[in-house]
């Protein structure tokens, strides 16, 4: 079996030296492609004039293509995933990338927020602090500053009595009472910024409604990165917990690296004792924060991990001190 004509040799055959004078040769048949060319079949079929070289080649390119087409067609279809993913496949592609559009009027389709009814006792410490405390903030050179606050000054500290804060948002009152004695050198932090209008105008950035509930304020910037370019110490202890009722302060991983974010629990808060507790929130305050839990989570612009920013937007408008 022979391959196609290639390029510059003579059509046709040689006649063969011993055959008989007179007898016309044979008109050249048309010849199945080579048997290692892949994808190419065939009936043999009558050849284009053998004068016509160019014809014969585009004949075999348009007898190629059509079957080439066909057994691609017929492969696509026969055999699963060539062309067409599977049911998984399609389904994944046809899954929407984005949870629907939410506002804060929109909270009928939220599934109940369920919070417990009592709240938590403060943690007690063992052993009281020593008073006065000694406190210091050193700068912070790895956060976000959207907005630099002046720290409060180093040293002596008092670490007894109490001091109530009202914080006038959007959403409602929420009123505070911050304990000295729990955590002098966060309270000492708190006021300063407080009375620094540090928190006016930032908005709480991240609520919680299921295995950990609380609302999440402090960063001015809103994106949970930002601090007030220094760092508050830990004052955690190992008897602290959290619960409905409970103010407490946000780190990162790293000890000593809290700032200007805290956290108010109105629900459930499993969680480790790293997390300085200052302080408690107020009954009318709980108020404004079940309002806020139930119309839920905005999952559109949220980590993904089922917190998020609040439907109801909770902005500080400023903090009453005393």
């Amino acid at each position: 079996m022979s391959q196609p004509p290639q390029p510059g040799e003579p059509e046709g055959q040689t006649p063969d030296p011993g055959a008989p004078q007179g007898q016309q040769y044979p008109q050249p048949q048309y010849q199945q492609p080579h048997p290692q060319q892949q994808g190419w079949y065939g009936a043999g079929q009558q050849p284009p004039p053998s004068s016509n070289k160019t014809a014969l080649w585009v004949g075999l390119g348009v007898l190629g293509l059509v079957v080439v087409v066909a057994v691609v067609a017929i492969t696509g279809f026969v055999t699963p995933g060539f062309f067409l993913s599977d049911s998984k496949s399609e389904t994944a592609v046809a899954a929407p990338s984005s949870a629907p559009p939410s506002n804060a009027q929109d909270t009928t389709t939220e599934s109940p927020v369920g919070v417990p009814a009592s709240r938590m006792e403060l943690p007690k410490r063992t052993t009281p602090l020593a008073d006065p405390a000694n406190c210091a903030y050193p700068a912070d050179s790895t956060g976000s500053v959207p907005k630099k606050a002046n720290p409060p000054a180093a040293g002596p500290t008092p670490a007894t009595g109490t001091m109530a804060v009202t914080v006038k948002t959007t959403a409602g009152d929420i009123g505070l009472t911050l304990d000295r004695g729990l955590a002098p050198c966060t309270v000492a932090s708190f006021l300063s910024l407080a009375q620094q209008g540090y928190y006016d105008g930032s908005s709480c950035h991240r609520l919680g409604t299921s295995g950990l509930q609380m609302l999440q304020c402090g960063d001015p910037e809103g994106s949970g990165m930002g601090g007030p370019g220094y760092n508050v110490p830990d004052e955690a202890f190992p008897e602290v917990r959290y619960g409905r009722g409970i103010l407490a302060m946000a780190k990162r991983q790293t000890p000593n690296s809290g700032g200007s974010q805290f956290f108010m629990v109105y629900g459930e808060a499993t969680l480790p004792p790293e997390y300085t507790v200052f302080g408690s929130i107020s009954d009318p305050g709980l108020q404004t924060l079940d309002k806020v839990a139930r119309a839920g989570v905005d999952d559109a612009k949220g980590p993904g991990d089922g917190t998020g920013p609040p439907r109801i937007p909770v902005t500080f408008q400023s903090i009453a001190v005393g």
